[in-house]
């Protein structure tokens, strides 16, 4: 987990700020003092004599910004001017917003996100030195600043031994989150993970990072765009491709496997083939298993599936090896390993159902929110661990989770609410199949509204979302279903179509909503009716009120449903009066 510390900026004046250095508190007055001696630590500014010239110009191109990003530009130029008068500099301050915001820039999409490169000081001492400018009166008025236009400053610690190598501060201007940090270039030795980092020039700088697309600069100072590797020929040519050696990329940090998988799939770019031939190399993989942390392991996936194209990030995921890698539990090495030939069977189906949405088909009826998108497609990424045979249970206490679960919860690091979704898929699947297979049967008893509705009402008692529940069923059984007979259009359709047969002998039943159906009485109301008191026999009892009151939809009075109880009082265990 990244140690995040949170600096409140305003005053009585307008801001005010603080510091943390070295996790020391450093507190200030509501105007912030004037010498930095408090945070004077000499890696703040950046000796002349380490301060490295860049080796060849950048090609460069020109973008138009909007009103909000002059006003920010304008700002940041008067606090590095405000710095090169202070003297505390021997060099001048060059700012530079990079990577994404410039990539999004010249795709013509907007971003809210803007890292800001810092030539010769730390991102913390510029970001207090603009929080100082942002104190004067002058600059207040010059640049139409009110309260809610600074928000608070962030201090990001680094976390070399999860591959967090960067530390930078964070503040919210005009609307943006703009991250500053120093111009950096990392150094590894044979004998460690983790690099040094040292101040560098743009061109270093662009050389670490994860794509091309991603090092290219916007010079705060001269109005353009700085291409240090061959991000811009990239851009126009849509391939996501590692700035160095792509081996050593990724072993430097292998994170970036994943990351290339999401702005390949994100951006709809192609990725260079020179790097997809070592993304699945077993080293990479052992060290993407071992050195990252899962949390930034499930943010990677989670934004990824949370993107418009899905479908696609699984698809590199399948056809790069990373499977194996990313949906596991790293923690245990003799842990199985799921099929996957048939996976690809279940993220196109999800896909196939999300494009073909129309009112009261699958999707539509199943999928309702973006947070069940997102669901979904989690879901469909560990549909290979359905059939691999479950932890063995001792007997002595909690059965252990489905294999499905532990790649969630420890592989992607998912929210409880999430592992309790993928538990429950699994121990449902069966009970959904059944009566899937019953309705496409026309067996007798599928006009028994009671069954189908205290089937769904179980579903969704521990996890909620049994639609999803049902769509995992669905997901899983293309696997099997698909692969063993013909591919043709029409085996798909009856696949589909006996499917939405169930789904609309649901709708017609009227249970879709059985787990929000009012009881008719409650507890107390029972046990008095009965002359009891309430006991261990009340749970059952008032699941039998539910299934009558399923059976008579109409009725609005409770008394029919006592009397089931009542007749019923042996089986219960209801004690006489």
């Amino acid at each position: 987990m990244r140690s995040l510390l949170h600096l409140p900026l305003c005053s009585t004046s307008i801001f005010r700020s603080r510091a943390i250095t070295n996790y020391r508190f450093i507190s200030y007055s509501p105007m912030v003092k004037r010498k930095l001696e408090a945070v004077g630590d000499s890696f703040i500014i950046q000796p002349p004599s380490r301060i490295r010239k860049m080796a060849a110009q950048p090609a460069t191109t020109t973008i138009e910004l909007t009103p909000k990003e002059s006003q920010l530009k304008e700002l940041l130029l008067d606090a590095a001017k405000f710095i090169d008068e202070s003297g505390e500099a021997e060099e001048q301050v060059v700012l530079r917003w990079a990577g994404g915001w410039v990539r999004d820039k010249l795709l013509g999409v907007q971003s809210h996100d803007i890292d800001t490169a810092i030539n010769v000081m730390t991102g913390e001492a510029f970001a207090l030195r603009l929080c100082e400018l942002c104190e004067q009166a002058d600059t207040i008025k010059k640049h139409r600043i009110t309260e809610s236009d600074i928000g608070n400053l962030h201090k990001i610690a680094r976390n070399p031994e999860k591959s967090k190598h960067l530390e930078t501060t964070t503040i919210k201007l005009f609307g943006y989150d703009v991250d500053f940090v120093n111009l950096r270039k990392e150094t590894y030795t044979e004998d460690s993970r983790n690099p040094q980092m040292e101040f560098g020039t743009a061109e270093e700088d662009a050389l670490r990072r994860d794509a091309t697309v991603n090092a290219l600069f916007y010079n705060l100072n001269t109005s353009k765009v700085e291409d240090f590797t061959t991000g811009l020929t990239d851009m126009k040519s849509r391939l996501i491709r590692t700035p160095l050696e792509p081996f050593q990329t990724f072993m430097d940090d292998p994170l970036r496997v994943l990351r290339l998988v999401r702005f390949a799939s994100r951006l709809e770019f192609t990725i260079d083939p020179a790097a997809e031939k070592v993304m699945g190399d077993c080293r990479v993989l052992d060290a993407l298993r071992l050195k990252i942390s899962r949390e930034r392991v499930g943010v990677e996936i989670e934004k990824m599936l949370k993107g418009n194209h899905p479908r696609k990030s699984l698809e590199y995921i399948d056809n790069l090896g990373l499977y194996h890698t990313t949906f596991t539990d790293p923690s245990h090495s003799n842990i199985p390993t799921p099929d996957i030939s048939n996976w690809k069977l279940a993220y196109e189906c999800l896909d196939s159902l999300r494009r073909n949405k129309t009112p009261g088909s699958i999707y539509d009826v199943l999928v309702r929110s973006d947070e069940a998108a997102y669901y979904a497609w989690i879901l469909a990424a560990i549909c290979p661990w359905e059939k691999v045979e479950g932890p063995p249970h001792t007997g002595k206490g909690k059965a252990p989770p489905p294999f499905a679960t532990l790649a969630a919860r420890e592989g992607i690091k998912a929210p409880n609410k999430l592992c309790d979704l993928v538990t429950a898929a699994h121990n449902h699947r069966a009970e959904v199949m059944s009566l899937m297979t019953a309705v496409s049967r026309k067996e007798p008893f599928i006009t028994e509204r009671d069954r189908f509705g205290m089937a769904i009402r179980h579903w969704d008692s521990r996890a909620g979302h049994w639609r999803l529940q049902v769509l995992y069923a669905i997901l899983v059984e293309s696997m099997e279903t698909l692969a063993t007979g013909s591919t043709s259009q029409a085996s798909n359709d009856e696949f589909l179509r006996r499917w939405q047969l169930f789904l609309d002998h649901l709708h017609e039943l009227d249970v879709m909503e059985a787990p929000s159906l009012k009881r008719l009485i409650d507890g107390t109301q029972l046990a008095k009716a009965l002359g009891v008191k309430p006991g261990r026999w009340m749970a059952q009892a008032l699941e039998v009120c539910v299934a009558w009151q399923l059976r008579h939809p109409e009725t609005t009075d409770p008394a029919g449903a006592v009397d089931e109880v009542r007749s019923r009082r042996g089986e219960l265990g209801i004690p006489q009066k």
